[in-house]
């Protein structure tokens, strides 16, 4: 029976990796990397450091396909994103059927946790659906950016007794917030938000040698922290940020 591992590998930093992920790694016989262009190729060098790093089995191999195309500004998100997955599942397929032979072990590697915000499970779900090919699935959690945007601000994600929200940049105008974790934010609703009262804890490349930090007062803060994610986005291609938005208890 082939095996596939869906590994979290954490925020960007190798040192991330939990022993469970580096013991999964050790014994790979296939990497399956989704090329994202250019403007990501930094990620995959990433991944590629990481697989030198920890994979003991040195005639392991590295299969890559191209990310399919998507809109990114469709009228309908949901749709859209479900017929981007059907792509992917498709090219997944293809790989896992003609590319793990029986008995070998393969891996995607995800960054942060395969089950906060990612979708490679869903997309290896629907490939097994398709029943054209057997594998076992494992999933090896990670640290999330949620955890090491939390570490390195040096505070508690969450506070006692009280109910925390973890939403995206889209969703985040529709909510109202008292603590909210925000992922996938490519613009900055931030600056949307009613500032009064509110803090934000901002961070992006975390654990990177490029890791940037920000924090106080949204109020204060949201001007300069746009003006970062502009110029580090120019920088380096792409940017990966998280941010806790907290609303002040009033005393």
């Amino acid at each position: 029976m082939r095996k596939l591992f869906i590994i979290g590998i954490g925020a960007g930093n190798p040192d991330y990796l939990t022993a469970q992920a580096i013991k999964a790694l050790s014994g790979l016989d296939v990497v399956f990397l989704i090329d994202k262009g250019r403007e990501k190729a930094a990620l995959a060098k990433l991944r590629t450091e990481i697989c030198a790093r920890y994979i003991n089995n040195k005639a392991y191999r590295v299969v890559e396909a191209v990310d399919p195309e998507r809109n990114r500004a469709p009228a309908h998100y949901e749709t859209e994103v479900a017929a981007w997955h059907a792509k992917r599942a498709a090219i997944y397929e293809r790989m896992i059927r003609e590319e793990l032979a029986e008995g070998e072990r393969g891996a995607f590697l995800v960054w942060g946790d395969p089950c906060l915000y990612d979708s490679t499970l869903r997309i290896v779900d629907q490939v097994a659906a398709m029943d054209t090919v057997a594998f076992e699935v494992e999933v090896i959690p990670g640290i999330t950016s949620i955890q090491a945007l939390a570490a390195r601000h040096k505070i508690p994600i969450n506070r006692i007794g009280e109910p925390m929200l973890i939403t995206t940049g889209r969703k985040l105008a529709e909510r109202q917030l008292h603590d909210a974790v925000v992922m996938l934010d490519g613009g900055c609703a931030f600056t949307a938000v009613e500032d009064e009262g509110v803090e934000i804890f901002w961070g992006a490349y975390l654990g990177t040698a490029d890791e940037i930090l920000a924090s106080g007062p949204l109020r204060e803060c949201k001007d300069e922290i746009q003006k970062i994610k502009i110029d580090a986005r120019a920088r380096h291609g792409w940017i990966m940020d998280t941010y806790l938005l907290r609303k002040t208890v009033a005393s």
